[in-house]
């Protein structure tokens, strides 16, 4: 029997209201297969080739056919880069219609990335997203959803918990795992994020309140730019390199690399399935409009496991913390004899890196869309409780917070007409 294919016009045609109503096939899918064989190439996109993105066109997980920018100069600069083999497109729903892509990289601001991807899963591309995965818990939500739903490849752009030396710390999160699982520090156990770990990194990175509107750029598609997020004037400091000080857009250096941070907390302490129920905020008031920063942000799980935000830059803190001993960077305990000890307890499962095995093999990749969901709603939930200024108590398995109207407000905000979130 026959399958009609649906061509790029009808495409455009269908999502002009947002929403995208139904499913395009993937080639591979309508070739019928449904997934690539191992010997069969790949192909990618990415969809946002500003810093982020420019370092995406060298990512070896498939040929690259598409980039796409509102910018022309960002996009200009990523064609030269990428080759004459490369399309270059405005809009990121021309790069969906096109069914000789499996794989669309997001390096969008966090404002775009539920939209993108879950019209990306409904259009049969596998996804890799960046960090934090993202602005609300709600759309992190719907993009568990849509990944399911249609069946789909998902993975975040943060390497921490699977390889590379954890900021800060001089080893892998593979080895700090094993000092969790042991059982060697007692439990429950305190986890310090601060100054060890180079937290203050991209701590202070914040947004200004006394912008003057500036003329739009020829280049930029401010509107389309903006897309989901309530309309301000336009000024260079909104976009680009420093957008992520404003909270319509991401959350300051929390929202930009609180998810690496946190993912491989996630990982170390077992919790890729549940969330924080407590959360304390030491913090100055927050402008409506404009991030600033915080002393200190706690965050509690049910059993007594805490994390510990220090905005203040402490020194000498352990990272690890447990009624049976302390662990600090660089792998050294305050228990005697701790490497002896710890060479006797076995090692933790290793975990695979490598996504395009699992778009091949329909294998969920390490951080998928469950669990990055889970250490991005530690960051959303941090972010919420600076942006009120107070404690907050969360349920994990309903996802919202409990009595507290206001909060629960900042788990599903608005977007402005007509970007809708359509699963």
């Amino acid at each position: 029997m026959s399958r009609k294919k649906t061509t790029r016009r009808e495409f455009l045609k269908a999502s002009s209201a947002v929403g995208l109503g139904f499913m395009v096939l993937p080639r591979r899918i309508l070739g019928g297969k449904a997934y690539a064989s191992p010997n069969e190439e790949l192909t990618r996109a990415i969809i946002g080739v500003g810093g982020m993105g420019m370092g995406h066109i060298g990512y070896p997980d498939g040929r690259l056919l598409a980039v796409c920018d509102v910018d022309e100069k960002h996009l200009k600069q990523a064609m030269e880069k990428a080759g004459p083999d490369v399309k270059g497109y405005k809009d990121y729903r021309e790069v969906l219609a096109r069914e000789d892509i499996d794989i669309v990289h997001i390096v969008t601001p966090p404002h775009w990335h539920a939209i993108i991807a879950i019209d990306a899963a409904r259009a049969g591309k596998d996804i890799w997203c960046e960090k934090p995965m993202t602005r609300t818990i709600g759309e992190g939500k719907k993009v568990v959803e849509a990944v399911q739903r249609y069946g789909r490849i998902f993975r975040l752009n943060t390497w921490f918990r699977m390889k590379d030396t954890f900021y800060g710390f001089g080893t892998t999160a593979y080895e700090i795992k094993k000092v969790v699982d042991s059982g060697i520090l007692g439990w429950p156990l305190k986890v310090n994020v601060g100054e060890s770990t180079g937290f203050t990194w991209k701590f202070f990175w914040s947004g200004k309140t006394d912008l003057e509107p500036q003329p739009i750029p020829p280049e930029l598609d401010y509107d389309f730019w903006l897309g989901p997020a309530p309309y301000k004037p336009y000024h260079p400091h909104r976009v680009h390199g420093t957008f992520r000080g404003y909270w319509d857009y991401d959350g300051g250096g929390l929202g930009d690399m609180g998810q690496h941070y946190l993912d491989p907390v996630q990982y170390l302490l077992g919790k890729d399935d549940t969330s924080p129920v407590e959360i304390e905020v030491s913090a100055p008031p927050q402008h409506p409009d404009a991030v600033s920063s915080f002393r200190w942000i706690r965050l509690r799980y049910e059993d007594g496991c805490e994390i510990i935000l220090d905005g203040e830059g402490k020194p000498g803190l352990p990272y690890l913390e447990g009624p049976k001993g302390k662990l600090y960077p660089g792998l050294k305990s305050d228990i005697p004899n701790f490497e002896k000890k710890l060479a006797s307890f076995p090692n933790p499962e290793p975990l695979p890196c490598d996504f395009a095995h699992s778009v091949r093999t329909r294998e969920k990749f390490p951080l998928n869309e469950i669990n990055g969901h889970r250490s991005c709603t530690i960051v959303n939930l941090a972010k919420i409780a600076m942006q009120l200024g107070r404690s907050l108590r969360f349920d994990p398995v309903k996802q919202v917070f409990v009595g507290d109207e206001e909060a629960n407000r900042l788990i599903d905000q608005p977007m402005r007409a007509p970007w809708t979130l359509q699963v």
